[in-house]
């Protein structure tokens, strides 16, 4: 299962993600997405675990509790939808 996890602090890295998740059972993949340009989190991420039981035990322990000073969202990630292209200027 995916889950989209939000509102996380700049400082938070793909590790200490994976800390928090793995107390709950086996995680499979996690990213914290960031800016292509400048490198910086964009303050969302997600995280895999095979095991849709242990998933569910971890998002609704973790839904609402602080990691790196911010309280963090934690839901199923909807499938990504087609984005229309959009028109360079350059």
């Amino acid at each position: 299962m995916k889950m989209y996890v939000g509102n996380l602090a700049y400082s938070v890295t793909d590790t200490m993600l994976r800390d928090s998740f793995s107390q709950y059972g086996e995680v499979s993949q996690v990213t914290v997405i960031s800016d292509k340009f400048t490198g910086q989190s964009k303050g969302f991420g997600f995280v895999e675990m095979p095991d849709a039981g242990e998933a569910n035990n971890a998002m609704n322990a973790l839904n609402e509790t602080e990691l790196a000073g911010r309280k963090i969202k934690v839901n199923e990630a909807r499938p990504q939808t087609e984005r229309p292209q959009r028109n360079s200027r350059w």
